[in-house]
């Protein structure tokens, strides 16, 4: 990397490192209701942009372009499963867990079921779930700081590890919140920037969403006469029930990811929680419709630039890529030629490599170093936050000491963040999968207890305590089992790691429904608030099917 272009970087990467800080520092949490709930004060627009920001983690910023680049039709699947998620969040789910008033998805669980049992194993599934995302998002920021450094990537991870534990654990929900805003418009002007100039280069239209049709038109005849199979050809890399699977999994946890709903609670009314939901979508798409164009745009520049080159005379990006070991390069044939097939890219770097290969400039590197960061870092700020209220609160607070002083609770808070990431940080060192495929998984498990716990919870009167316990139970088995099976090369009509979650919330379902049937029914009162829930909150139930106008 030219002196320069280290400069540049680094330059926004300190700068943008400092607003977070500074944000933190000046929002900082003072009581229980700021670290947790950020006092139930954010308006609907702003609370729309930190989940958008919670949201886009380093799998979205980083991974997802990459993941369709080179899976091409079979990575929409991720695309359309995100997104669809997020609707089902916002209309089955939001707005009634915000009426229902609590902090915590797994106190909503133990109360709404009126079962500490249910609340302890809910906030247990919160750390395994937001544990494993988090790694994703460890490992990202250690892609983005290794090749801002040009050290390797595990040294960036640790480099990422003492930022998220500082300003998560000085902050809380209230300096989180405000420090994923300043995120989430950094990370936006970074993918957008980019992606609008390559189309300008590319198509001399500087509308992406309309001009990459072109290009993948193109590289279906590039694809042809290379003898490769076409890019936008479906269920090339995966099965029919592959796709389908990966797409409800990813739907399904994404409406049950504790660290997205609890950004819910921190709004004042349901009306409130669904225009964050709107908001959301509309800064979520703002990503999620560029994705697919900048995978065709990168494939098209690395097949027509880089492939087909003398391999001793390849670009000058290439070399500081494989320096990070995420890009591999080898002579199969011997001919002195790159061929597709000898182009080994991890998919993780596809997006931060992308300026580079299009000779975008200097500036917009740094902008996309910037815009990797806040991604990676704005998610995992949540996900330490969902671990510390689990433990902090569902487990320390509401079990082991209820009448725990703020000053103890925000002290026990504070040290779970730094003992979680630092802990995720460790295993991140050596990731076990690629970003996308690790938060797949923690999408799977999040599916496979949380969306049935919360679904039935709020639709169906009848799901009790025991019920709710053996669904979380039996879908966090079913889930975790088939993930280490399909690892090992056990599959169910093509189904792979990254779709467990459809058996896991399947067999969760099955099981709340045949335990809840078989046991004593919720009491009455659980049960008029459950037909409560679904209801404005200028209407509430009483005495048996009559409303009244509160």
């Amino acid at each position: 990397m030219g002196n320069e272009q280290f400069f540049v970087s680094l330059t926004f990467i300190l700068l943008t490192f400092g607003l977070y800080i500074g944000i933190a520092i000046y929002n900082k949490a003072k009581q229980t209701s700021d670290f947790y709930v950020a006092s139930r004060g954010v308006p609907p627009v702003f609370n729309g942009m930190a989940i958008g920001a919670d949201w886009m983690s380093a799998a979205s910023f980083i991974g997802m372009a990459g993941t369709v680049m080179l899976l091409g039709y079979d990575g929409l699947a991720y695309i359309m499963g995100w997104t669809g998620g997020y609707l089902l969040l916002t209309f089955l789910l939001a707005p009634q867990l915000r009426k229902y008033g609590r902090y915590t998805v797994p106190e909503f669980i133990g109360d709404r079921y009126g079962s500490h049992t249910a609340r302890v194993i809910a906030a247990v599934c919160t750390i395994i779930i937001s544990f494993t995302y988090s790694i994703g998002q460890l490992s990202g920021s250690g892609v983005v700081i290794g090749r801002l450094l040009e050290v390797d990537a595990a040294v960036g991870t640790l480099i990422g590890v003492v930022l998220i534990a500082f300003y998560a654990a000085f902050g809380g929900m209230k300096g989180i919140t405000w420090t994923q805003v300043a995120q989430y418009l950094v990370l936006i002007i970074a993918y957008l920037v980019p992606v609008i100039f390559m189309s300008l280069q590319l198509t001399s239209n500087p509308v992406p969403w309309i001009s990459y049709g072109e290009i993948v038109t193109r590289l279906g005849e590039i694809d042809a006469d290379l003898g490769l199979s076409q890019y936008f050809a479906p269920f090339d890399e995966g099965s029919r029930w592959q796709f389908m699977a990966l797409m409800f999994t990813l739907m399904a946890g994404t409406a049950g990811l504790p660290h997205v709903i609890v950004r819910f609670y921190t709004v004042s009314t349901m009306k409130a929680a669904r225009w964050s939901g709107a908001w959301a979508l509309l800064f979520i798409g703002l990503l999620y419709l560029s994705a697919p164009a900048y995978a065709a745009f990168s494939r098209f520049v690395l097949m027509t630039n880089v492939v087909g080159q003398p391999i001793d005379d390849l670009p000058a990006w290439t070399e500081t890529w494989i320096n990070t070991g995420l890009l591999q390069i080898a002579d199969s044939n011997g001919d002195g030629t790159l061929q597709w097939s000898e182009l080994m890219i991890n998919a993780d770097i596809v997006v931060m490599a992308t300026p580079e290969i299009a000779n975008l400039g200097v500036f917009v590197i740094g902008l996309m170093a910037a815009g990797a960061m806040a991604a990676a870092l704005s998610t995992a700020g949540g996900l330490m936050i969902s671990i510390s209220s689990s433990f902090a609160h569902d487990i320390y607070y509401r079990v082991l000491r209820p009448h725990a002083s703020d000053r103890n609770r925000l002290a026990v808070g504070r040290i779970t963040i730094v003992a979680a990431t630092v802990l995720a940080g460790v295993i991140a060192l050596n990731p076990p999968g690629v970003i996308t495929q690790i938060v797949a998984w923690a999408f799977g498990l999040a599916a496979g207890t949380f969306f049935p716990a919360l679904l039935l919870g709020v639709w169906w009167k009848r799901a009790n305590g025991p019920g709710v316990i053996a669904g979380m139970l039996t879908g966090l088995a079913v889930t975790l089992t088939y993930i280490f099976a399909a690892q090992a090369g056990f599959q169910i009509a093509g189904i792979n790691d990254t779709g467990a979650g459809v058996f896991g919330a399947a067999s969760a379902i099955i099981a709340i429904v045949v335990v809840s049937l078989l046991t004593k029914a919720p009491s009455q009162k659980i049960q008029e608030e459950v037909i409560d829930l679904r209801y404005p909150e200028q209407m509430t139930y009483k005495d048996g099917d009559v409303w009244i106008n509160k």
